[in-house]
């Protein structure tokens, strides 16, 4: 199987195990745990993690990598964190992913802890209480995300580096805000095999100049570009506006809604991403 089509296997088996919901009427919804209730598997596998640095634009960066038994060159994905301010190790994708034989890279961009610099959500909060009016607020929320993306490039460029890693088979994935940096990275000729976009944006879809920009993004992809959202996520209006022009993009491309799963965050737009 084709790495692309084969990543594509993975990653849809991953969101049925991870978004899909059991049998049931529609309205039925799963109940998740939260991410620090960790399985003793789990708890045992993090342990496996290892802790890395990486240089971007003047700033030593953090991350963690899991890696496949054996030496390699294996293929790797690169894992793009959400908005949150201290992101986790996952050690439920890293368990997954390498049981498929793929190395998984989780880069923590700058002002996201442990990496130092200014966090994403301040910044945009001080954009809003001085912003003379919306389109102009609007406007640098993109311009920020497209600056924490340079984070993204330095980190696949990093990975490349690594004797481990086949540099030929590079996927990049994320959810959310990584979901955003997803289709961002998408356009940039940094030789990636596929992107994989969990909910970009789905909170923050009210940004206009945020819906235009991930539109030019998707349409400048260069490589395969696979989206895919839960049906009750916060706002569907990805799918709705960026699934069609991916699929139009590639035979090989993919853009999929899944059934609910999960408790719903209610559909509405984050006031601070607007």
């Amino acid at each position: 199987m084709r790495p692309t089509l084969l990543l594509f296997a993975v990653t849809s088996a991953l969101a049925t195990s991870l978004l899909a919901a059991p049998a049931g009427t529609p309205a039925q919804v799963t109940r998740v745990k939260p991410r620090t209730e960790l399985s003793p598997e789990l708890r045992e596998f993090r342990k496996t993690a290892i802790p890395v640095q990486f240089p971007s634009h003047g700033l030593t960066l953090h991350g963690w990598i899991y890696k496949p038994q054996g030496t390699g060159p294996f293929p790797a994905v690169v894992w793009n964190h959400g908005s949150e301010r201290e992101p986790t190790a996952h050690p439920d994708l890293g368990k997954f992913y390498t049981s498929h034989g793929f190395v998984l890279f989780l880069p923590v961009r700058h002002g996201h802890k442990p990496s130092p610099g200014e966090y994403i959500q301040d910044v945009i909060d001080r954009y809003q209480s001085e912003a003379r009016d919306r389109t102009s607020f609007q406007k640098k929320v993109v311009e920020l995300q497209d600056v924490y993306n340079q984070d993204v490039v330095a980190a696949i460029a990093w990975i490349k580096e690594q004797p481990f890693v086949d540099r030929k088979h590079i996927v990049v994935t994320g959810c959310s805000y990584g979901g955003i940096q997803t289709l961002l990275t998408a356009e940039q000729n940094l030789g990636v095999s596929a992107f994989v976009s969990f909910a970009p944006g789905a909170m923050s879809w009210a940004n206009v100049e945020l819906r235009n920009r991930l539109l030019t993004a998707v349409r400048a992809a260069k490589a395969p570009v696979f989206l895919l959202q839960a049906e009750n996520d916060y706002n569907l209006g990805p799918s709705e506006v960026l699934g069609p022009v991916i699929r139009a993009q590639s035979s090989l491309n993919r853009a999929k809604v899944y059934p609910a799963f999960g408790i719903p965050a209610g559909r509405g737009i984050a006031p601070s991403a607007a």
